[in-house]
């Protein structure tokens, strides 16, 4: 059953670490959260018609759960971009338009907002750097990822010791596409044919959004870990624009995954 008492966020032992910069973080579920309805649980979306006060609170219960002032979780107006910010302070104004950010900065907790799309989560620990980024189809193939890599080694880190941990993500099972779909992945690599299964629907075929960002994770020359749930399939943990979608609902919430350096 959904907890609606306080968050449950799932987390990765390879984000874990207990020396000199030491960091929190976690892949949050519906789990905690006041938004009924539609967004029933732990719906932070800003950008969702959600009832406003509810998502300010859950926003409150996600920054208590990582031990950070509500203002000192930053999102992004995220737009499927390549984009990368570096974070040193909460945003003054409307949020920024990209996709990715990354911080040196204990205190910050970068957050990812998701609803089948594939959330990031990066750490050099020895550098005390992290990032955060929302890696759709689009984001992955354009380069969000090695672009966040690359503002991480700005600040000091080193990509053999930065660790990525993609987090809940629709999976390839419940990710059909279109031929117009496969045709640009394929233009830009050929190889990129591997990540694609024929469906029964001609011209059609699924999608493995997953194995394809860690695999560009990969060359990138990082470390990789994969939380491996599927957003569509688990209605009762996470929210789903697809899912949301082929229902014919109205709207949809979004969940998020967040990375803070803690304050010594």
């Amino acid at each position: 059953m959904l907890d609606q008492t306080r968050p449950d966020p799932l987390r990765s032992p390879l984000l874990e670490h207990a020396g000199a910069n030491a960091i929190r973080h976690g892949f949050f579920t519906r789990s905690g959260g006041v938004s009924e309805g539609l967004y029933k649980g732990l719906n932070v979306g800003l950008g969702s018609r959600d009832d406003s006060q509810a998502v300010t609170e859950n926003r409150r219960r996600v920054a208590s759960w990582l031990r950070v002032e509500p203002e000192n979780l930053v999102t992004l107006y995220q737009v499927h971009s390549p984009d990368v910010l570096h974070v040193e302070a909460p945003f003054a104004g409307e949020r920024p338009k990209a996709d990715a950010m990354v911080t040196a900065t204990p205190g910050i907790a970068l957050g990812a907002l998701t609803a089948d799309c594939g959330p990031v989560l990066f750490a050099d620990t020895e550098a005390g750097v992290i990032g955060a980024a929302h890696a759709g189809w689009k984001g992955a193939l354009t380069g969000v990822l090695e672009n966040t890599v690359a503002a991480m080694e700005r600040l000091g880190s080193r990509r053999e010791r930065i660790v990525a941990v993609l987090g809940p993500a629709i999976s390839a099972a419940n990710y059909e596409v279109g031929p117009e779909f496969v045709d640009r992945f394929v233009s830009a690599d050929a190889s990129n044919a591997r990540y694609f299964r024929p469906s029964d629907r001609e011209g059609h075929a699924f999608f493995d959004l997953n194995a394809y960002s860690l695999d560009r994770l990969a060359a990138a020359g990082v470390s990789t870990g994969h939380i491996d749930r599927c957003t569509y399939a688990d209605e009762e943990h996470f929210y789903s624009y697809r899912r949301a979608t082929h229902k014919g609902e109205a709207d949809y919430g979004r969940q998020i995954s967040a990375i803070v350096l803690e304050e010594r």
